[in-house]
C-alpha cells in the first residue's frame, strides 16, 4: 500500500495534448515512462493507452503543451475537461517552485450533444456559457512537488504515512480549489495527473538587513466552502461556513530559521444578507436570527478544532446596519465564550477614521497577551520544531476586505519584528521601520495580498490600499477608492450573478439536471424577460437630455413648456420604476438548487 501511495505522489510535471477529432490525449514529457491518458470526446470517459495513436488524413491533431489537468465538469449531455494551458513561476514555498495559472482552457467532450433533446441542447448551452466565465478565473496557484493547501504547520506535523500518499490525499479540503472537479479523476486513478491547485495570493520577496538576507513570503488560502462573489456570498451556512473565509500565512526564512504566522478572515459566523437592488448600500437583513448561536457555535468549534485558541476582532461600525450585525454578533458568542474563544469590538472607523490608522496601535495593546500565547511556527536550521502556533487572530469587517487588510498587515507587521528578534536579527528597540527598503517591500507584500483578495470577492483592488502600500493615505488612494467603489457597485449589480453561477457550478454547489426544478436564464417570465439597466439607463439620460433642450427653447417658443413637462415627467417615471424594482435589473444568480 505505501509502495502504491509514494508512486502516487509524484505528479506529471510537463504534458502534451492531443487534439484528434474524436478524443484528447494528454502524453508526459518529463522522462518518465508512463501511459499516455486518452480522453473521450463523445462522453468524457478516461482511460490509460499504451501509446500516442497515429495520426492519419483523417485523424489530424491539434498539439500544444500543457502544464496540468485541473479536472473535469459534467453538464448535462457532455463532459468538459479543464487543464492549465499557461503557468508562470513566481517563487518557492519552502524550498519548492510555485506556479501560477495564467490561462485555463476547458476542452468540451459533448460529442453525444448531437443525440440529445431540444431542452437538453438548450440548457447544455446556457450552462456551457458559464465554463467560459470559468476560464477568466484569477488567483489560482499550484506546486508540482508539495501542498499549497497546507500551513507550514500542517506540513511539519504530518505523519510519515501521510507524507507517503498522493498530494491531493494529503490536502486541506477547504482549501482544494479543485476538490469537486477532480472527483473523475479520482474515481479512475489517476493520481499522476491529480494536480491540486489553491486560490488565493503568493507574494514574496527578498532584502538585506545588514550583512543577512532575509526571505518573506505571504500566502493567502481561499476556503471553497462558501465560495463567491461580495453581495452574493455574505454571512455563513447552517454549518457555520462563512463567506471570504481566507487563511493568510507569513513565512520567513533566514539564517537557516524558518517562521510560520498564520491569520483568518470571515463573514461574521451567523446568517445574514444584503439583497442586490440597484441602491449603493443595500440594506442588511438578518435570517433566522433564532439559529445565529447554533451557527456561531459551530464556525468557532471548527476553528478551533484546526487552529487552538481564537480571537474575533470585529471591525465593524457601533452604529447603523453594521451594528445591527455587531451586536448580533456579540450575542451569539456570549454562550461560547471561553478561555479559548475570545470576541473583541474595535470600531475602526470611529477610532481611526479615514486617515488615523496608526491608531491600531490601540488594537494591538489589546490582543498583544493573546498573541504572545498563541505564538507562531519557529524551525531551527535542523528543521526541529522549536515553538509552535497555538492560537488564530479571526478578522472581519463587513466585507473581510479593506479595513481587515489594513489591520491584518499590521499585526503582521509587529509579529514580523517579534520573529526576527527572536532569531537575533534585531534588537530589543529594532523595527522594520528601520530598515526602509525592507520596510518598502513588506508594504507592497501586504498590499498586493489585499488586493489579489479583493479582486476575486468584489472585483477591484482593496480600498485603503495606498495605507498599507505607502503607510499614509494619499490623495491619490482617496480618489482610486472612489472609482474602485463606484466599480463594485457596477459588478454587483451587473455582473456578479452569472460569475456566482460559474463558481456554483465549479465547486459542485449545483449540479445540472434538466429535471431539476430551476428556470434556465432565457426561460426567465414576464418583465424579468425583458427588464435591462443599460436600456433603462439609455432612457433616462435621453429623457434628461430632451428635458434640458426644451428647457433651454422655453424663453423662445411657450409651446417647449408642453414638451419640457412631457419629458421629465416620463424621465422621472421611468427612474421611480427602476429604483421601485431594483432587484430584477440586477444580474442575479440562476442556481439556486444545492448540491446537498
Amino acid at each position: 500500500m505505501m509502495e502504491r501511495a509514494e508512486s502516487g505522489q509524484k505528479l506529471y510535471t510537463r504534458m502534451r495534448l492531443w487534439e484528434f477529432p474524436d478524443e484528447y490525449v494528454i502524453e508526459p514529457t518529463d522522462g518518465s515512462s508512463s501511459s499516455p491518458l486518452a480522453v473521450s470526446r463523445v462522453d468524457g470517459s478516461m482511460k490509460l493507452i499504451d501509446g500516442v495513436p497515429e495520426c492519419s488524413a483523417l485523424r489530424v491533431p491539434k498539439i500544444k503543451t500543457i502544464f496540468g489537468v485541473v479536472g473535469m465538469l459534467k453538464l448535462v449531455a457532455g463532459s468538459y475537461l479543464v487543464v492549465i494551458s499557461e503557468g508562470e513561476s513566481v517563487g518557492s514555498y519552502l524550498g519548492h517552485p510555485i506556479f501560477k495559472i495564467s490561462s485555463l482552457k476547458i476542452l468540451p467532450c459533448d460529442h453525444s450533444l448531437k443525440d440529445s433533446s431540444v431542452e437538453q441542447k438548450k440548457v447544455e448551452t446556457e450552462f456551457s456559457g458559464l465554463l467560459r466565465v470559468a476560464e477568466r478565473t484569477s488567483g489560482l496557484y499550484f506546486s508540482y512537488h508539495t501542498n499549497l493547501t497546507l500551513s507550514a504547520q500542517r506540513l511539519h506535523d504530518l505523519g510519515d504515512e501521510s507524507k507517503l500518499l498522493p498530494l491531493w490525499r494529503q490536502a486541506e479540503p477547504r482549501f482544494l480549489w479543485n476538490n469537486y472537479m477532480l472527483e473523475a479523476l479520482i474515481d479512475n486513478k489517476l493520481d499522476p495527473y491529480l494536480l491540486p491547485v489553491v486560490q488565493g495570493s503568493f507574494q514574496n520577496f527578498q532584502a538585506a538587513i545588514g550583512k543577512d538576507i532575509v526571505e518573506v513570503t505571504l500566502i493567502a488560502r481561499r476556503c471553497t466552502r462558501r465560495n463567491g462573489t461580495r453581495m452574493w456570498r455574505r454571512g455563513a451556512d447552517p454549518d457555520g461556513y462563512v463567506a471570504n473565509f481566507v487563511e493568510s500565512e507569513q513565512i520567513v526564512h533566514m539564517n537557516g530559521f524558518t517562521t510560520s504566522f498564520v491569520q483568518v478572515r470571515g463573514s461574521m459566523p451567523f446568517i445574514w444578507e444584503q439583497i442586490v437592488d440597484l441602491t449603493y448600500k443595500p440594506k442588511f437583513e438578518i435570517v433566522k436570527p433564532e439559529d445565529a448561536s447554533q451557527v456561531a457555535e459551530r464556525h468557532f468549534l471548527d476553528l478551533r478544532k484546526k487552529y487552538g485558541a481564537v480571537i474575533a476582532v470585529d471591525l465593524v461600525n457601533e452604529h447603523g446596519g453594521e451594528g445591527r450585525l455587531s451586536e448580533k454578533f456579540a450575542k451569539a458568542t456570549q454562550h461560547i465564550i471561553s478561555d479559548d474563544v475570545r470576541y473583541l469590538h474595535f470600531d475602526f472607523h470611529k477610532i481611526c477614521g479615514h486617515i488615523h490608522f496608526e491608531r491600531l496601535s490601540i488594537l494591538y495593546d489589546q490582543i498583544a497577551e493573546f498573541l504572545d500565547k498563541s505564538g507562531y511556527l519557529l524551525l531551527n536550521e535542523k528543521g526541529e520544531k522549536i515553538k509552535e502556533q497555538i492560537g488564530v487572530v479571526r478578522t472581519n469587517c463587513i466585507d473581510c476586505l479593506d479595513r481587515t487588510n489594513v489591520t491584518q498587515s499590521m499585526i503582521g507587521r509587529r509579529m514580523l519584528e517579534i520573529q526576527l528578534r527572536r532569531i537575533g536579527v534585531f534588537s530589543a528597540e529594532e523595527t522594520i521601520s528601520s530598515h526602509p527598503n525592507f520596510d518598502d517591500s513588506f508594504k507592497i507584500l501586504w498590499a498586493n495580498h489585499g488586493d489579489d483578495i479583493s479582486i476575486q470577492y468584489s472585483g477591484t483592488p482593496a480600498l485603503k490600499g495606498d495605507f498599507v502600500r505607502c503607510g499614509q493615505r494619499t490623495a491619490q488612494g482617496i480618489l482610486k477608492d472612489g472609482w474602485n467603489a463606484l466599480a463594485r457597485y457596477y459588478f454587483n449589480n451587473f455582473s456578479d450573478g452569472v460569475k456566482q453561477d460559474a463558481i456554483d457550478l465549479l465547486h459542485g454547489h449545483y449540479i445540472v439536471s434538466v429535471n431539476r426544478d430551476m428556470t434556465p436564464p432565457s426561460q426567465t417570465g414576464g418583465l424579468e424577460n425583458i427588464a435591462s439597466f443599460p436600456l433603462a439607463l439609455s432612457l433616462v439620460m435621453t429623457g434628461f437630455f430632451l428635458s434640458m433642450m426644451s428647457l433651454c427653447r422655453v424663453p423662445y417658443d411657450l409651446r417647449h413648456l408642453f414638451f419640457l413637462l412631457i419629458w421629465a415627467s416620463l424621465t422621472a417615471a421611468i427612474a421611480a420604476f427602476v429604483k421601485a424594482n431594483g432587484r430584477i435589473f440586477c444580474n442575479r444568480p440562476r442556481l439556486h438548487k444545492p448540491r446537498r
